[in-house]
Parts: structure tokens; C-alpha cells; sequence
């Protein structure tokens, strides 16, 4: 038995659950009103299933759409596969809910961030709650008929920083 209550952990496990209980929810009944997600994921997480070229693009860590088009989402105990378009280009992936790493809906202007501490400072785990702020967020241009659910404006790889979608 441990020293300690690991809250850190304990909440990530209850955050985790939010997420599942969420794509549940959109797996049955789509998106309700404007409702989307931006949902960003360690790619080299060993269970991660996305295609090569996407895995080349984005290495470490990439950003995902839910918005107007995605197709088979099928949300499991521990992850969720979905399909996404790139660019005229549809492409199934499986993300597990432990290599998620930021989860927003800036519609309603919430947010959930994972993070773990470095080993030099506290070994616990720091969850983080983040509100997003929606009118502040970066306008991303209309895609185009049938894309761009996974196309975010990430396109040289970088990853928005959750920062910029913060209260001041």
C-alpha cells in the first residue's frame, strides 16, 4: 500500500473517463449544435494507429479535428478508432485515451490537458484543467467540401499550444 493518495493519478483516470463518456455520446448521437474537438496525441504512444505518412508529418505529437466530416467512431474501454479526412484523403486511426494529450471543445470554451512533471522535479502526475476561450481562438480557414477533419492549420507540424487559447 502506498504512503500517499495519488491524486494526480486518480484524476487523470477521471478525466479520461470524461473523454470516453463524451465520444460515446457523439458515437451514438453525432455532434450536437457547434459542438467540436480539437484533440491533440502523443504519436510515438506504442498503441497509436495512424498511418505512415502521418506518423513521418507529425512526429511526437499531433492535433485532430472533430468537426464536420469524421465516420466509424468506435469508442472502446481504453481508446477510440475514428476515421478523418486529410486533404481528399481518408485515413482510419486509433488513439488511445492514455496518449492523449490536450482534448478542447472550444465551442463551450473547455479543455482538458494532460501532463507529467519532469523526474528532476515532482514524479506525480499534474492534471490540468484548461478553459478555452473561443473567440480568441486562432481562425482556421472553412475547409473545403469533404476535408480537412484532421487537416488543422498545423500543416508544417507544429502543434497550437493550448496557451493561446487561454483566458487572459
Amino acid at each position: 500500500m502506498s504512503d500517499s493518495i495519488e491524486y494526480g493519478a486518480l484524476m487523470h483516470r477521471a478525466m479520461r473517463s470524461l473523454i470516453h463518456n463524451v465520444l460515446v455520446d457523439v458515437s451514438e448521437r453525432g455532434l450536437p449544435g457547434n459542438h467540436h474537438f480539437f484533440i491533440t496525441f502523443d504519436t510515438l504512444h506504442p498503441d497509436v494507429e495512424i498511418a505512415d505518412w502521418l506518423s513521418d508529418r507529425y512526429p511526437g505529437e499531433m492535433t485532430v479535428v472533430m468537426q464536420h466530416w469524421f465516420d466509424n467512431l468506435v469508442v472502446e474501454e481504453d481508446g477510440f478508432a475514428v476515421t478523418l479526412n486529410f486533404g481528399d484523403s481518408p485515413e482510419a486511426l486509433y488513439i488511445p485515451f492514455d496518449a492523449i494529450k490536450t482534448f478542447v471543445d472550444p465551442s463551450v470554451e473547455f479543455g482538458l490537458r494532460f501532463e507529467t512533471v519532469d523526474d528532476d522535479e515532482d514524479s506525480d502526475l499534474s492534471p490540468h484543467l484548461t478553459t478555452v476561450d473561443a473567440a480568441s481562438q486562432t481562425p482556421r480557414p472553412e475547409p473545403e467540401a469533404d476535408t480537412a477533419e484532421g487537416d488543422t492549420e498545423e500543416k508544417s507540424g507544429d502543434v497550437v499550444s493550448l496557451d493561446s487559447f487561454r483566458k487572459s
